[in-house]
């Protein structure tokens, strides 16, 4: 199965967002960012705002922020709502099937079964399971990422590491 390019900017607007809770993101920036049309990318913030996941905010110091902490939205939730078609093979939509061989076919079966399997796993992690290593990526050299307020994204806060105090040199008083 692939996903449709729609979903895949979906999951970067997701993404984009989720990384940086510390102030409004603009669609400017996520379509620079990813090289993406800002007209492709404001349908996507428009469904995500009516979904009630994007909170969206016009003029001067507007943008996009997560409406939900990103441990409650979950990836297959996203794209369930992104994809148009899961009709995997043809048989899965009675009205155009056209197979002969569907009345003993058993393959419909295993294909929906995957495409269960491969749900279920999408369902099994949040968008901040996927962005939760990618803050490493956003720190200042040496600063720690320190988790804090339920443990999810949108209460990770960089710091600077503490200083350590300096060393005395021997024989200097």
């Amino acid at each position: 199965m692939r996903l449709t390019d729609y979903t895949d900017y979906t999951l970067r607007v997701l993404m984009f967002c989720a990384v940086r809770p510390e102030r409004p993101i603009t669609i400017a920036e996520i379509a620079q960012s990813h090289a993406v049309s800002k007209n492709h990318l404001m349908k996507i913030v428009n469904d995500l705002a009516r979904q009630g996941i994007l909170h969206t905010t016009r003029g001067r110091g507007g943008g996009l922020r997560l409406l939900k902490p990103a441990s409650e939205i979950r990836i297959g939730d996203v794209v369930r709502n992104s994809e148009t078609d899961f009709r995997m093979v043809e048989c899965f939509d009675a009205a155009s099937n056209s197979c002969n061989l569907s009345a003993h076919c058993k393959l419909k079966s295993v294909i929906g079964r995957a495409l269960e399997a491969y749900l279920a796993e999408l369902d099994s992690v949040t968008l901040a399971d996927i962005t939760q290593a990618n803050l490493a990526d956003l720190a200042p050299a040496g600063a720690v990422v320190s988790h804090v307020a339920l443990g999810n994204i949108q209460g990770v806060r960089l710091r600077k590491p503490p200083k350590t105090p300096p060393v005395p040199r021997q024989g200097s008083q």
